[in-house]
């Protein structure tokens, strides 16, 4: 599933953070994401758990896009969309809460 470029330029813009009652932990292959209210868990990539430890850090899904177009050395476009994407799929499974810039 793509994010369209309006939703893209509007997320890009916003600033995210973790939700209370939903946590985390890194392992080597995988980040498990838990929605302590649910009781459902999710499991993502090791670059999917570094995407979540920014967002959570830094707030700005746009600054957390750079970061990582830097230390993937990815062209910045690429990651916004994938970034983007993977904000899309966290907030619509409540396990990220977009607020205004």
């Amino acid at each position: 599933m793509s994010v369209n470029t309006k939703r893209s330029d509007e997320l890009l813009g916003a600033r995210v953070r973790v939700p209370q009652g939903v946590v985390y932990r890194s392992f080597v292959k995988e980040t498990v994401i838990l929605n302590l209210e649910t009781g459902l868990y999710h499991g993502v990539n090791p670059t999917g758990g570094r995407m979540l430890e920014l967002l959570e850090k830094v707030g700005s899904i746009g600054e957390v896009a750079g970061i990582l177009a830097s230390e993937y050395s990815r062209p910045l476009a690429e990651l916004e969309s994938d970034l983007c994407e993977f904000c899309e799929a966290l907030i619509e499974r409540g396990l990220l809460i977009v607020g205004p810039a």
